[in-house]
């Protein structure tokens, strides 16, 4: 059996220490492959590709809660790179997701102290997006 749960904002942040878009954008990228690609995360792998820092990193707190590939399993990584994408690999079918580019409304990092309230409204928006909005998929 395997279980589908969805999570809140509230649990996403409880889990994560705080809220920001890279948790929303990989949990959003979890239960979009839940529901269509893989609802079995012992037949999945997921590996994303960023930074390797925060805050793009966050992606993989959120494919952890979304689609259930954690760090016990053995199977997500986290694998630098210039690139921001997430994949996910199902026997030997692999599916791609890129999310789409956003920026922090009404100025750029730390430049006043409103700046993690304009992120956390922001990540607390993008929770409702849909999944075209926030991300493109495609297969390989």
């Amino acid at each position: 059996m395997h279980l589908k749960q969805d999570f809140t904002v509230g649990d996403l942040a409880a889990f994560h220490g705080h809220l920001g878009p890279f948790i929303i954008i990989g949990y959003r990228i979890g239960t979009y492959v839940r529901d269509t690609f893989c609802d079995n995360p012992f037949d999945l792998a997921a590996r994303i590709y960023c930074s390797g820092k925060p805050p793009q990193s966050c992606l993989a707190d959120g494919v952890q809660l979304g689609r259930g590939c954690t760090l016990g399993k053995r199977n997500i990584e986290i694998i630098e790179s210039s690139e921001l994408a997430v994949e996910f690999e199902r026997g030997g079918e692999i599916l791609r997701i890129v999310p789409h580019p956003f920026t922090i409304p009404d100025g750029a990092i730390g430049d006043d102290s409103d700046y993690e309230a304009r992120v956390e409204a922001l990540a607390e928006e993008m929770y409702s997006f849909s999944d075209s909005d926030l991300f493109a998929v495609s297969r390989k």
